[in-house]
């Protein structure tokens, strides 16, 4: 069912994951159902008691985060579509159960990576016995939890190095990440075995403030949300400091992938899906040039 204010911006599915990620885009009054629409669609079609993927899962539907596009839309309305989305699925699909994260986790405000790792979304099996949901019934095995939120622009950049070995991989993984000194503010990251390589996974979250990158490296894209500054590290940048880290154990790198777009790739392929009607626009772009 087409929907008006709404389009399909990408579909990515990844076999070894066991994972597919869908960009919807819509108007702030469009958002919800369009999302509620996919998750139970996703909810009848997947059991998380046969499910198996190299990528950490928790649930049917396992994360759905709500970001501003353009300077009209801002932090209360997606942290007001978050929630609505979060109560409509636990609704409407009896036995779902959600957890919040970013500006939609009011009192705190944790991150997504904080809210995983309290959650065990890291482990190969977390006990969902022991979690306690923000909202709907305690989690159960069939759908398991979802993560739902509202934050600045998340962009999704993987590299491939050339081994098998994930040790080398994790090592990446763990000069990487912004948690640790010298590492790259804005980006998380996992290594996993993929396609018979390593792939070096980045969520690459929007940074508050003046770009943070020195003056050799590659400029910072930025953009204003409530009329505050954000930025995020460039994907040339993650290359860059991936194929440094794989070198220096003798490796080299096989590819870079965008899983999405960067955020002014989105608002732009946005508007001209929207102002033209294009409801499935992933079946479009690969005619589009930006």
């Amino acid at each position: 069912m087409q929907r008006k204010e709404t389009t399909v911006l990408n579909i990515f599915n990844d076999h070894d994951y066991n994972r597919s990620v869908i960009t919807i885009v819509a108007s702030v009054d469009s958002i919800r159902d369009a999302v509620l629409s996919a998750c139970q669609e996703a909810c009848a079609l997947i059991d998380m008691r046969g499910h198996a993927g190299v990528h950490p899962c928790m649930g049917s539907v396992d994360l759905i985060p709500i970001y501003p596009l353009g300077e009209a839309v801002g932090e209360r309305d997606c942290v007001q579509q978050a929630l609505a989305v979060a109560r409509g699925l636990t609704e409407t699909v009896r036995g779902a159960s959600v957890f919040l994260f970013g500006w939609a986790d009011a009192a705190l405000q944790r991150g997504l990576a904080r809210r995983r790792k309290e959650m065990g979304w890291f482990r190969k099996s977390p006990d969902l016995r022991a979690l306690t949901a923000d909202v709907g019934p305690p989690p159960r095995e069939r759908y398991g939890l979802t993560g739902v939120g509202a934050s600045p622009y998340v962009m999704n950049c993987n590299v491939s190095i050339d081994t098998l070995d994930v040790a080398v991989g994790r090592s990446i993984a763990a000069a990487l990440r912004e948690s640790v000194p010298g590492g790259l503010p804005g980006v998380q990251v996992l290594a996993l075995p993929h396609e018979g390589a390593v792939e070096i996974a980045c969520n690459v979250e929007s940074v508050a403030g003046a770009a943070p990158g020195g003056p050799t490296d590659p400029p910072w894209p930025r953009f204003v949300v409530d009329g505050r500054p954000y930025c995020h590290a460039p994907a040339a940048l993650i290359m860059a400091r991936v194929a440094e880290l794989a070198g220096q154990q003798g490796v080299g790198v096989k590819g870079t992938a965008l899983v999405g777009f960067t955020p002014q790739e989105c608002m732009g392929l946005a508007e001209l899906a929207l102002s033209e009607g294009i409801g499935e626009f992933w079946r479009e772009q690969r005619r589009i040039h930006m």
